[in-house]
């Protein structure tokens, strides 16, 4: 019987024994490390590889890998525990990091001169620049506004005048521009013409009706023959004549591109000038891009003029794409 007890106890004291390695050896180890950074084997495992190559896996890595320091062969001062966690990177002690920073960095956050095998590490900075591009494209859209204005003592004279001209300048101008183009009214008004006196009333002398027709074609060797009919079937004002690009996408993307490599060429350029290089680029924001059309300037003609005058000659030029582009680099020196 006392045999009996004898072997239990000696069983019951060899558990208790080896629970108690276990769980020493289960128990977290608070460390302070000072070593280099190291990618691991695996992707996406990082290695702090400290005094006699003893390797610790940073479970935590990422909450660290935005700063700036935080890369290969960089020497830095991590404070945390050793975990017991299962992981896929199988390399070094599995290792948590409360804080971490550049060795040498007595500051609480990541500024500072890193250090290196006892040499100040490269620093880095950001810069904003900026770079411009203007691109010359070909209109292929012309807006022409014509209008047709008359003036008589009696408003509805006035009104039907106008109304008569009009219609006849909208059938010669459909016919001129082809089945292509849009035809279609941008204004309409009648308003009466006062005589201001001294001590008199103001008194109505007549009545000016306007009609304003807009005409947008993409066939610009019309644009002159549109003119012509429209002032010889009535058409007494050429209000505006521009040029524009509807299908601007191709002239945008090369004044895009250009612009972003202004950029980049001053940012290489402030890079040189503080001894060092860009290493990537943190932001890019599109300014703008601008295209203006391209007014043209047209005397404005009777129609009795315009039935002796020669066919008007129209020569369309180029039009100015401009794009503006902003980024932000970060410069290593």
């Amino acid at each position: 019987m006392k045999k009996y007890f004898l072997t239990a106890a000696l069983a019951l004291a060899a558990v208790l024994s080896l629970t108690a390695r276990a769980s020493a050896a289960a128990a977290p180890e608070e460390l302070t490390l000072r070593g280099r950074l190291r990618p691991g084997v695996e992707a996406g495992c990082w290695m702090l590889v400290a005094a006699g190559e003893r390797k610790f896996h940073i479970i935590n890595a990422r909450q660290f890998q935005s700063e700036s320091w935080f890369r290969e062969g960089a020497e830095v001062e991590a404070v945390g525990e050793t975990r017991d966690v299962a992981s896929f990177c199988m390399e070094g002690t599995s290792f948590e990091a409360r804080t971490m920073r550049p060795a040498g960095d007595t500051s609480s956050g990541s500024a500072g001169a890193p250090v290196t095998n006892g040499a100040p590490a490269r620093q880095r900075t950001r810069v904003t620049v900026s770079g411009e591009s203007v691109v010359q494209a070909q209109p292929d859209t012309a807006v022409i506004t014509i209008a047709v204005v008359t003036q008589n003592a009696s408003a509805s004279e006035a009104q039907a005048e106008n109304a008569s001209r009009s219609d006849a300048v909208v059938r010669a101008v459909r016919a001129a521009a082809g089945a292509g183009a849009e035809v279609k009214t941008s204004g309409y008004s009648l308003q009466p013409q006062m005589d201001y006196r001294p001590n008199e009333p103001p008194k109505i002398t007549s009545y000016v009706a306007r009609n304003a027709v807009l005409v947008t074609t993409g066939d610009l060797a019309r644009v002159g023959a549109i003119i012509d009919a429209a002032t010889r079937a009535g058409a007494n004002n050429i209000d505006g004549l521009a040029f524009t690009l509807r299908q601007d996408r191709p002239a945008r993307s090369q004044a895009l591109r250009e612009a972003t490599r202004d950029a980049m060429a001053k940012a290489g350029d402030v890079a040189a000038a503080l001894g060092g290089r860009v290493v990537r680029v943190v932001e890019v924001s599109e300014s703008g891009v601008y295209r203006p059309p391209m007014p043209v300037e047209y005397a404005r003609i009777t129609a009795q003029d315009a039935a002796a005058a020669p066919s008007t000659p129209i020569l369309t030029g180029s039009l100015d794409v401009r794009a503006q582009v902003q980024l932000v680099a970060e410069i290593e020196r």
